[in-house]
């Protein structure tokens, strides 16, 4: 499963010491949290930090189980922490974790309590469908742990190594609710044509700052987060595939193909000057300080525009619409576990990690822990508990889907597995926003490498 390629590079990091951290949990000997008064914490979210308090505050009133909740930030400094600690056997009791990534990491390795035993059908059942064998070995993980140099060796299938904390999904667009409304639109558009229609609406009347931006630096992210989910809705899933596949006459370069690009390309009048060279940073704070009226990221970048001045109640979201006359006209976008938890292995107080774990997956706790970190909780929530929220999560839950018709960003068993898609990425960035070659010289050259993927695999 693949996230964004901020959450990737933070991986790569945690990944890249598993073999280390093995030698270090194999030397463990007393336990961590000897002598604490109080269940310890750690995450790598800085916003996730307050709500958390908040719902630690609500676990300590119920059950007399003190918490102390610690931010280690950014990715890295997080990274060097759990390992320091490792060496001395001085982990907290729980850690916030990349789900499908440092957890499986760490599991193997040989940090984390394998949960298996312990998260029954009645717990998973409070989460989204989607997202109950998050954190979990599945076979084709233990197929890949196997493979020489794996991150994530030592796992065995159905074990568990972490529980979700937030859900999300690529395929997210956010819009200056005001400058849409000066420019006659309050409602979100339904199609890929009326998402153009919008576009051009703004720009008209806010040429300098009424674009679209993204972080193009990352090439893979325009790729993925905005033409696929549009190409996935125009041709249906099979279709949609079909482009990625072995045979080169079904690829972009194919009657399909060339359609998926024509539409995409109409998106080019309307970028940001500069949208090529921003990172995915650079294109979230250009949205939240106002200097572009669109945005395209994941549910996940809402707490990002929130911690950089962006007003939620002037946010409109809504998912990468597909074609009016698509195959999916009602598509939807299936979510995948972004963040989980995970209990070390090496904590004295299981049980009441154990307890802490249970009570933030409540669906009615869960929902306060969303709307004050501004993350998608995974709880299958309904009534009073999906109005707490808030608006701008709800219409995020409300473009979840399951089923055949939903695009999977995570799926990606379809690709050749030697797949690159910040290089395919940077071909299409070739195509716009860069305008340097055409829609059929692009085509050629994505089917060209994609097929020399297969051959290579």
């Amino acid at each position: 499963m693949e996230h964004s390629p901020a959450f990737r590079q933070g991986r790569r990091r945690l990944l890249a010491a598993a073999p280390a951290m093995a030698l270090l949990a194999a030397g463990c000997g007393r336990s961590a949290g000897a002598g604490r008064d109080r269940l310890t914490m750690w995450t790598f979210k800085q916003s996730h930090v307050k709500a958390l308090d908040a719902a630690a505050a609500a676990f300590t009133a119920q059950t007399g189980t003190k918490l102390a909740i610690q931010a280690i930030t950014p990715d890295d400094a997080f990274l060097t922490k759990v390992q320091a600690a490792a060496r001395t056997n001085d982990l907290p009791d729980v850690i916030e974790v990349h789900a499908n990534g440092d957890d499986l990491s760490f599991g193997g390795a040989g940090l984390l309590e394998d949960l298996a035993g312990a998260v029954g059908r009645s717990w998973l059942d409070t989460y989204l469908p989607q997202v109950r064998k998050d954190g979990a070995v599945t076979a084709a993980q233990y197929r890949d742990s196997l493979t020489e140099g794996s991150k994530t060796m030592g796992v065995k299938e159905g074990q568990r190594f972490s529980v979700p904390l937030t859900v999300g999904t690529f395929g997210i667009v956010y819009a200056d609710r005001r400058r849409l409304a000066s420019a006659g639109v309050t409602e979100p558009p339904a199609t890929w044509e009326q998402f153009i229609d919008t576009l051009a609406a703004v720009h008209r009347t806010d040429p300098k700052r009424g674009g679209i931006t993204i972080g193009v630096q990352q090439p893979s992210t325009a790729l993925e987060w905005l033409m696929q989910p549009m190409a996935f809705g125009m041709l249906g899933k099979e279709r949609f595939q079909a482009l990625f596949g072995s045979d080169p006459s079904k690829g972009f370069a194919s009657a399909d193909g060339q359609r998926v690009l024509t539409e995409y390309g109409r998106v080019t009048p309307y970028w940001m000057p500069g949208t090529a060279a921003k990172s995915i940073d650079d294109a979230d704070l250009s949205f939240a300080q106002g200097k572009s009226a669109f945005l395209v990221g994941g549910t996940f970048t809402l707490a990002f525009l929130a911690a950089n001045g962006a007003d939620p109640a002037n946010i409109m979201t809504f998912p990468v619409p597909p074609p009016a006359r698509a195959a999916i006209p009602g598509m939807q976008l299936s979510p995948f576990a972004l963040t989980g938890l995970s209990v070390t292995r090496t904590s004295r107080r299981k049980d009441e990690a154990m307890a802490w774990l249970r009570f933030l997956s409540k669906p009615d706790v869960a929902a306060d822990f969303g709307r004050a970190a501004l993350d998608v909780p995974p709880n299958l929530l309904t009534g009073a508990d999906r109005e707490a929220v808030g608006p701008l999560l709800t219409t995020m839950l409300d473009s979840f889907g399951t089923g055949e018709n939903a695009y999977n960003a995570g799926d990606t068993t379809y690709r050749p597995s030697l797949y690159d898609p910040g290089k395919v990425g940077a071909v299409l960035a070739g195509y716009t926003p860069l305008k340097s070659t055409g829609a059929r010289q692009t085509g050629n050259h994505i089917s060209s490498m994609i097929k020399s993927y297969w051959a290579e695999q």
